[in-house]
């Protein structure tokens, strides 16, 4: 494939930055420039000559501008095979003129998204034109080159001086790709969001569409490649956060950043401060407190040797006393929804620790997907937007526990809704004393949790574990007696559990015998 001199353009983008200056230099360079609507005043305006779309076409723009570049003289333009017999003649036929560059960004539906537009604001941001364009460009590629996002200008015009005016092919297909993934994004966020409002739980399509946010050095492990992207949405969390200093951030640090900021924003900064700390996706420590520095050393305790080299999170903005709390260990990432000035500064002096804002926390209850591969295909379900604060919980042992116990099982419950399966939590105070997570049997994630409070009690120097008067959580049911007797060994005094098992009589009759409190959700939280 040969290199193609660029003559004529065709100019139609939402996003102006950079526009002007581009088109500039298109002009400097000879190309005859065409436009539509607002992007074609900017050009003139900007003292450069410019057609009018409609010049080429023979039909003004109608229909408030849904109906002005859908012509055959448009994307003749664009499609028409160049050394062709055939195509030639149909040019000159009908007077169609070849367009060499394409330069289309498209109606900004995301940002329509973004801000909660109202459905009617949707639906005219739907742009209709520009794919069709865009697309018939990316198919003649062998010919015209297509540019989607102004970060492609500069590539274009120094392609342009090193080859007499011309692209290259490697450029072109380059940008082909580009402009058939944009399309494929934006359609799978329109598909999306409409399947939503018709209420289609199981479209029989189903898309999955992002913008690069950062390439990545690799991913879970170095033999393996892996990138960032932002989906099409408004909710706050790590895709949303500024980086303020530190390392470029790694496919570990990403995920598990998400599933720590995930669980922070379970805790309503309004009634007490909370942090929690994670190491590989699950939580080691999680705290409420009167203060974030009171809460960190309160989530610290419960496991303070898994917390070396852990992500951070915060349900309030960080200040100086936390910050200085924060850096005394080895910390990879601190999240929170903002940071002051003094915290910024104290953070700065660890030149390596990553500082991330996010501008809000995470909505638990918000509605969207969740997404996992499987081998030739993908899974899809509702996030678990369930949170024990709209439960009713429901007694069923003969004794009732008390507010203390039941405000630690609601803590509890909202810890292990974020902690792998099969989850074991104690709590005591609005702190995790004993977390156990990912393992095969409850009865063991029991043994564990409570092992690492024994662990943590003699760090502490402690004469016994915190599990001592505690309270015990479960993702799930417990199928058998024997993961309650793990907690009453541990010394818990209260249960929270779904509830569901054919044995829940035998494990209410267990629990009784102990003197034991136990409510059942309804609501399981499994996190595989």
């Amino acid at each position: 494939m040969s290199d193609r001199p660029i003559a004529r353009a065709l100019l139609s983008v939402s996003d102006k930055t950079g526009l002007i200056d581009f088109a500039r230099a298109l002009s400097e360079r000879g190309v005859a420039l065409v436009s539509t609507g607002g992007t074609a005043k900017a050009i003139a305006e900007a003292g450069l000559k410019v057609d009018d779309v409609s010049a080429l076409t023979g039909f003004p723009e109608m229909m408030d501008g849904r109906v002005k570049t859908l012509h055959p003289k448009v994307h003749g333009g664009l499609l028409a095979i160049r050394g062709d017999a055939g195509h030639e003649g149909s040019m000159a036929e009908h007077a169609i003129v070849p367009i060499d560059l394409l330069v289309v960004n498209l109606y900004p539906f995301e940002a329509a998204l973004a801000r909660k537009a109202d459905y009617d604001d949707m639906v005219e941001n739907i742009d209709v034109g520009g794919p069709a364009m865009i697309r018939g460009a990316s198919k003649n590629h062998a010919f015209v080159t297509v540019v989607v996002e102004p970060a492609d200008y500069d590539a274009v015009l120094a392609e342009m001086d090193a080859n007499g005016g011309a692209t290259t092919f490697a450029l072109r297909k380059r940008l082909a790709a580009k402009a058939f993934s944009r399309t494929a994004a934006y359609d799978a966020a329109i598909g999306t969001w409409l399947s939503g409002e018709a209420g289609d739980e199981t479209p029989a399509f189903a898309a999955l569409g992002g913008t690069l946010a950062q390439g990545l050095r690799y991913g879970e492990n170095p033999h393996q490649r892996a990138a960032f992207y932002r989906t099409a949405g408004s909710r706050f969390g790590v895709a949303t956060a500024k980086q303020l200093q530190g390392k470029e951030l790694s496919y570990n640090n990403i995920n598990d950043t998400d599933a720590a900021y995930e669980l922070a924003g379970e805790f309503d900064p309004a009634k007490a401060a909370a942090c929690v700390i994670v190491k590989h996706a699950n939580p080691c420590g999680v705290a409420e407190g009167s203060s974030l520095v009171e809460a960190y050393e309160r989530a610290l305790a419960c496991d303070p040797v898994s917390a070396f080299g852990g992500i951070v999170a915060l349900n309030r903005p960080l200040d100086a006393e936390a910050a200085r709390k924060i850096v005394e260990i080895f910390t990879e990432v601190i999240i929170a929804p903002e940071a002051d000035e003094e915290a910024r500064a104290i953070v700065a002096a660890k030149k390596n620790l990553r500082l991330l804002v996010a501008g809000g926390l995470p909505d638990p209850r918000a509605k969207g997907l969740a997404v996992r591969t499987v081998a030739g295909g993908f899974l899809v379900q509702s996030r678990d937007d369930a949170t024990v604060d709209d439960l009713e919980l429901k007694v069923v042992t003969k004794r009732t526990p008390s507010e203390r116990e039941l405000a630690d099982m609601r803590f509890a419950f909202k810890v292990a809704k974020h902690v792998k399966s099969n989850a074991i939590v104690y709590a005591k105070d609005g702190a995790t004393v004993g977390v156990g997570a990912g393992q095969m049997s409850r009865v063991d994630s029991a043994r564990i949790a409570a092992r690492k409070a024994l662990d943590a009690a003699a760090a502490a120097g402690l004469s016994e574990p915190l599990t001592r008067g505690s309270v015990v959580a479960s993702d799930a049911f417990f199928p058998f007696a024997d993961g309650l007797d793990a907690a009453i060994e541990a010394g818990a005094t209260a249960v929270i559990q779904p509830g569901g098992s054919v044995r829940d009589d035998e494990v209410i009759a267990r629990a009784d015998e102990a003197g034991l409190a136990m409510v059942f959700t309804g609501v399981r939280h499994f996190r595989h």
